[in-house]
């Protein structure tokens, strides 16, 4: 049964275990910027991802496989000097973390570093255990992801929903479970069956945070280009939109270049 709200002035690893314990769901957005990290943070959000999703969203790249610890770093940075409140995730590019644990901690330790964000996700079970066990060892908090793994999207072929199968579905449940063991401090399920999805956030004492993973799970996750309509291109049936930006700002700009045009812009009081 859930409890008042408490209202939290600075969001830790702590406070969402005590959210899940309290039934309180964890409200999660992408950013990559500071301008936006700033806006989001103001709105109240618990959890601010700095995705690899900039490889799409930000690059214009068709995965998340190019982009580098560098520019993670880069983005990631200006989030951190935007926020007050939320608590700040970057996420392990690929490359930097699958094949060697000891490489694995030193992407971890430059991302804490030179961006002071708050904690690291990464992409994985059993396959990466060494990786993760090597990171928290080193004092980093980290977030685990999966069912949907877009590192993995060459392997899988598709973005097609995971864990259909029992097969799979019971790989998924150990995996969440051994991340627990290991010390992370939440999961985050993509695209995964609603069922399995709350299956598992009830088989396990950390947040599951859910993205197309239904409500059964602690709290929800989206890029924030999606959910605000900036990307007219990307529609599955887990995305709400809550603006059309895209609609507004190509209509905004289209009425400025007009008023440049015809000499509106700048008028008599807009002048010095």
């Amino acid at each position: 049964m859930s409890v008042a709200k408490k209202d939290y002035k600075r969001i830790t690893t702590k406070s969402l275990i005590e959210m899940k314990e309290n039934g309180e769901k964890i409200s999660m957005l992408t950013a990559y910027d500071f301008t936006m990290a700033k806006i989001v943070d103001a709105a109240g959000i618990d959890v601010i991802l700095v995705g690899d999703s900039a490889s799409n969203v930000m690059a214009g790249h068709e995965t998340t496989l190019p982009i580098t610890l560098d520019q993670m770093i880069y983005h990631a940075s200006g989030v951190v000097r935007a926020i007050t409140r939320a608590l700040v995730v970057v996420d392990l590019p690929f490359g930097s973390y699958q094949s060697d644990s000891k490489e694995a901690l030193r992407s971890a330790i430059r991302i804490m570093k030179e961006s002071g964000a708050h904690a690291v996700k990464m992409e994985g079970g059993s396959e990466i255990k060494d990786s993760i066990k090597k990171i928290l060892n080193a004092g980093i908090p980290v977030m685990g992801h999966l069912g949907l793994t877009p590192q993995s999207i060459y392997k899988f072929g598709t973005y097609t929903v995971r864990a259909k199968e029992d097969e799979e579905a019971e790989k998924l449940l150990e995996d969440a479970k051994l991340l627990e063991t290991l010390g992370c401090f939440s999961i985050v399920l993509e695209k995964i069956p609603a069922h399995l999805a709350e299956r598992v956030a009830k088989s396990i004492s950390i947040p599951v945070i859910g993205i197309g993973a239904g409500g059964g799970v602690d709290g929800q996750v989206l890029v924030i280009h999606d959910m605000l309509g900036m990307n007219n291109e990307f529609s599955p049936r887990f995305l709400r939109r809550y603006l059309d930006l895209y609609e507004q700002m190509t209509s905004a700009i289209g009425q400025y270049v007009s008023d440049v045009k015809s000499r509106d812009f700048p008028n008599a009081s807009e002048q010095y």
